[in-house]
């Protein structure tokens, strides 16, 4: 049973189309991409799969149950998590207290929650975390004070403390160094083999995608133009001439 299943959705801004019956779906442990050019349509997909927006249509399954419509929040206790294109780390708390507060949430009971330690059970999984994504001579530092690469890595291992079993990652690569992209991708391929999870990721930086995705979705004018391998859209000459031969 396919993890994810995205229905026909489509999203109007007046006469404008930005998603226009859009259907694909996610495998269990895929790392799937979605591609395309400035406007194609892809961060209103996500937000209208997220619970952000109310698409016009469509319907969209996790697990095989209809989550159509349900708010982030309720989206995320049943597993789907999510990173943003801007950052949303806590500034003043530390490293390590930002990923004990993004899986609190999902961890036991409120009144479990208030007579729990200090952090409410959750520092191994939290150190566990900060050994992966290497940040640990700055786990007790601010985020606030931490350089934006640093900060971006946070963000995303914020998404991964609750072990969701599917996250969408929304242009993970902008903003970091161009020295680190080849590290990320190895981060996230660690990330889905240890935690079996999927992944959506809409991104730009086409090298870190062809080396990262098992599938690629490319959009072009709210639509799917093509869907394959990256060596199949690579090769594919509608999706070079709207996207990557701009």
């Amino acid at each position: 049973m396919s993890i994810l299943k995205v229905n026909d959705i489509k999203k109007s801004y007046g006469a404008i189309r930005a998603v226009d019956g859009v259907s694909f779906a996610v495998e269990p442990g895929e790392i799937l991409g979605v591609i395309g050019p400035n406007g194609s349509g892809k961060t209103t997909l996500f937000n209208s799969i997220l619970g952000q927006i109310k698409p016009d249509s469509g319907r969209v399954e996790f697990e095989g149950v209809d989550i159509s419509g349900k708010s982030p929040l309720e989206l995320s206790r049943l597993g789907v998590g999510r990173t943003f294109q801007n950052l949303q780390v806590f500034g003043k708390l530390s490293l390590r207290d930002n990923l004990i507060v993004a899986a609190q949430e999902f961890h036991g009971s409120f009144w479990g929650r208030m007579f729990a330690p200090s952090d409410n059970g959750l520092g191994a999984r939290a150190d566990e975390m900060i050994e992966l994504f290497r940040l640990g001579h700055v786990a007790d530092l601010p985020a606030g004070s931490l350089s934006y690469g640093q900060q971006k890595l946070v963000d995303i291992a914020m998404a991964f403390m609750p072990a969701p079993r599917l996250v969408l990652l929304d242009e993970p690569c902008a903003g970091v160094n161009p020295s680190l992209v080849d590290g990320l991708r190895d981060l996230l391929v660690q990330l889905n083999q240890r935690q079996g999870g999927s992944f959506v990721v809409i991104e730009h930086n086409m090298d870190f995608v062809m080396k990262l995705c098992h599938r690629i979705v490319c959009m072009v004018e709210g639509r799917v133009l093509a869907v394959g391998r990256p060596e199949e859209i690579q090769s594919n000459r509608a999706v070079l001439e709207a996207y990557l031969g701009n």
